[in-house]
């Protein structure tokens, strides 16, 4: 398993933040690791909410399926990921700080498969793909304070 931990600032107040990131639907809006990304299911966005996101792996892009499991508004939302060999689980902090809010992203990748011989070598390669993920996040969130 690789450890993901990256953290952001941003002007946006916690609420904001908050609805913007936890409804992934938006993440390919702010993680450039991310193609695509929609909603697969209806209703309020919160426990037990479903989204598809294709991911660049590589030079392509593969399926994987996120769910909320836990929403718990404007301080921490939590969702785990599977698909193509890959399984996720992303928690996402929201504390308010000085002039908006700040950001805590931890994500644990696990490699499933033949991959998972890879995943020892691969840790540089999470490691900036978290960077650009949250660099791209900041970026997003400032835009819209």
């Amino acid at each position: 398993m690789t450890t993901l931990i990256e953290r952001a600032e941003t002007r946006l107040a916690p609420e904001s933040a908050f609805a913007f990131v936890a409804d992934f639907a938006n993440a390919m809006h702010w993680d450039p690791g991310v193609a695509t990304s929609e909603r697969i299911d209806a209703g309020p966005v919160g426990v037990g909410a479903r989204y598809r996101l294709g991911v660049r792996l590589g030079g392509r892009v593969a399926p994987m399926e996120y769910r909320i499991t836990v929403f718990e508004p404007y301080r921490r939302v939590v969702l785990a990921g599977e698909g193509s060999g890959v399984s996720a689980v992303d928690e996402i902090r929201f504390t308010p700080s000085g002039t908006g809010t700040r950001i805590d992203y931890t994500a644990d990748i696990r490699l499933g498969g033949l991959l998972r011989l890879a995943q020892p070598f691969l840790g540089g390669q999470f490691a900036r793909i978290g960077r650009e993920a949250l660099a791209g996040m900041q970026q997003a969130l400032d835009e819209r304070a």
